[in-house]
């Protein structure tokens, strides 16, 4: 662990979906007014996820499907994609909701550059339309958890799956496949340093 600003930093490598969803749970509900923020950076192995409004969805490929509780619909995690989990107290940092979501986006592509854009009523990152970047967060008591995946070099061919974040027949890239240099381990870090910005500037 290391600690930018007042933010604390984990890099866990591979990790399991449940489980880390578990110790986030736990992390906020036990966390006080005094705890440090937390960015946790990891993989997924493969994985689809449900947010709290999604339909169940079937699939054939034997990846699981699990339940989750943030917001947002299902999406696919595995390895090659950055996930970013942002545990943040919005309350004690006076950050709004919906400005932590943009917030998170603004990082997104001030990493990418100017050809990612936000899509109005889909919150994300898209280039030319492709999805980039998945966002889905969760609030108790004021208190932020889940948080952002990024597609930087991973086999995208789960997603054709679903109906990824709700929308059929919407596509997905990769930062590899919009010449972004880096491997996942050097653009999560990049991506840890751009949040980090955002959050101490809110």
């Amino acid at each position: 662990m290391t600690v930018v600003d007042d933010i604390a930093i984990r890099r866990l490598g591979q990790a399991p979906y449940v489980a880390t969803l578990e110790a986030m749970r736990r992390f906020t509900g036990e966390r006080s007014e005094n705890t440090p923020d937390e960015l946790w950076l990891l993989e997924h192995p493969p994985v689809y996820t449900l947010g709290q409004g999604a339909a169940p969805v079937q699939v054939a490929n034997g990846i699981p499907v699990v339940g989750a509780d943030r917001g947002g619909e299902v999406t696919y995690h595995g390895p090659g994609q950055v996930v970013l989990y942002t545990l943040v107290d919005l309350g004690r940092r006076d950050i709004k909701v919906k400005t932590f979501v943009r917030l998170l986006e603004q990082a997104v592509i001030d990493l990418i550059g100017p050809q990612a854009a936000r899509r109005p009523g889909a919150p994300g990152v898209y280039v030319e339309g492709a999805k980039i970047a998945a966002l889905g967060i969760r609030v108790t008591r004021g208190r932020a958890y889940h948080g952002l995946a990024l597609n930087v070099d991973m086999d995208l061919a789960p997603f054709a799956a679903i109906d990824p974040c709700g929308y059929p027949g919407l596509r997905v890239t990769q930062t590899r496949s919009i010449g972004l240099v880096g491997t996942p381990a050097q653009v999560g870090e990049r991506l840890v340093q751009s949040v980090v910005a955002h959050i101490e500037n809110a």
